[in-house]
C-alpha cells in the first residue's frame, strides 16, 4: 500500500502530477469523459503498474493521451481520413487507432504488442495542461478497478484505488461521463470499435460513408472495450515448460534454470527475481525478440496465476492457441 496524494487543480498540483508521471508513477486525472489512470506510455514498467492497480485480467491495448495533434503525429501515421477526423474532433472525446509511426515511443505493453496505436487529444483544460507539462504520451484507461463503474470524480477514484496509486489530480466532475468513441483508421472504410462521446452520425457525416462496426474476425484487440484475441508470434508457444528441448527458444521466469536451457536457441528471463510487474513490462518485447531468433517453438516457464500473473498467462495462452 502507498499513500495516495490528492492534488489540487492549480499550478503546484499540476507540477507535482507531471513529476509523478515522469518518475514512473501512477496518476489519476480528469478528462472530459471520465477520470483516467495515467502512466508514462513510453515506460513499460510504469504501464505494467496500471494493470496491477486495476487488477486488469488481460493486456488489452491502452489509449495514449497527448497534448496536440502534432505530438500525436510522432506516434502514429494518419491517412487523409484520420487527419480529417483529428482536425475536426480533437481536442475531444475521440480516440483514433492508426498504424504505428517509425518515431513511435509508446511501449509494446501499452500497445499490447500491436503495430497500431490508439491516440487521443483530450479537451479537458486540466488534462491538456498536465500533458503539456509531462511532455510525453500518457497511457490511461479509466481509473477504477477492472469490471467496476468508470469514475467521474476524484472521490470515485479514491473509493477504488486509494493506496494503490500515487496521486489523483482533483478536477471536479467529468463533463461527458462516458468513454471516448474509438474509430480505427487502418486502411479502407473507418471502423467504429466503441461508441462514446462523439456520435457515430457526426463521424459518418464528416467521412461521407457508413462506418463499419467492430473488430476484424479473429484479429488481435485494436482498442479497449473489445474482446481480446491472441498475440500470435510466428513460432509455436509451449506453456508451463519445465525443461527446454534442443533448438527451442526459452522464455524463463524466476531464478530457476530448467533442464536443457543450455541447448536453447535463445534465452530471456522475464524476471530473475520473480517480480510480476517487471515480467509484465517485458512480456511483448521478449516474445518478439525470441520470435526473431528463428526458433520454431518458444518454451515458456510456468508463471504464477497470482496478481499480474493472471494477465501474463492470459496473453501467453492466447499466443499458444491453435491458429
Amino acid at each position: 500500500m502507498r499513500q495516495t496524494e490528492r492534488l489540487a487543480a492549480d499550478a503546484a498540483g499540476l507540477d507535482r502530477a507531471a513529476d509523478v508521471l515522469r518518475g514512473g508513477g501512477l496518476l489519476a486525472f480528469p478528462t472530459e469523459t471520465v477520470y483516467g489512470l495515467g502512466a508514462d506510455a513510453t515506460d513499460a514498467e510504469a504501464v505494467a503498474g496500471i494493470y496491477a492497480a486495476k487488477e486488469r485480467p488481460s493486456f488489452n491495448p491502452l489509449i495514449s493521451h497527448l497534448a496536440s495533434f502534432e505530438s500525436a503525429r510522432v506516434q502514429g501515421l494518419f491517412d487523409e481520413t484520420a487527419t480529417r477526423l483529428a482536425e475536426t474532433f480533437w481536442p475531444g472525446p475521440l480516440t483514433l487507432v492508426v498504424p504505428v509511426a517509425p518515431t513511435c515511443t509508446v511501449s509494446d505493453l501499452a500497445r499490447a504488442g500491436l503495430d497500431s496505436v490508439g491516440l487521443r487529444v483530450p479537451a479537458h483544460p486540466l488534462a491538456h495542461a498536465l500533458l503539456e507539462r509531462t511532455g510525453r504520451p500518457v497511457a490511461a484507461p479509466s481509473a477504477n478497478r477492472s469490471g467496476r463503474v468508470s469514475p467521474t470524480d476524484a472521490d470515485h477514484v479514491l473509493g477504488d484505488l486509494d493506496g494503490r496509486i500515487d496521486a489523483v489530480l482533483d478536477g471536479g466532475a467529468a463533463q461527458v461521463g462516458v468513454e471516448s468513441t474509438i474509430v480505427s483508421c487502418l486502411g479502407g472504410t473507418p471502423r467504429l470499435l466503441r461508441p462514446g462521446g462523439v456520435p457515430r452520425e457526426a463521424i459518418e457525416a464528416l467521412v461521407g460513408e457508413k462506418l463499419e462496426t467492430g473488430g476484424e474476425a479473429g484479429s488481435s484487440p485494436l482498442a479497449p472495450g473489445m474482446l481480446a484475441s491472441h498475440y500470435a508470434p510466428r513460432a509455436q508457444v509451449r506453456l508451463n515448460a519445465t525443461d527446454i528441448r534442443p533448438g527451442e527458444a526459452a522464455l524463463l521466469f524466476g531464478p530457476g534454470v530448467p533442464h536443457g536451457t543450455e541447448t536453447a536457441q535463445a534465452t530471456l528471463n522475464l524476471s530473475k527475481n520473480g517480480d510480476l510487474v517487471e515480467a509484465a513490462a517485458r512480456l511483448f518485447s521478449y516474445l518478439r525478440q525470441l520470435d526473431a531468433s528463428g526458433a520454431a517453438t518458444i518454451a515458456v516457464s510456468p508463471v504464477p496465476e497470482t496478481g499480474l500473473g493472471e494477465a501474463i498467462n492470459d496473453r501467453l495462452r492466447r499466443a499458444a492457441a491453435e491458429r
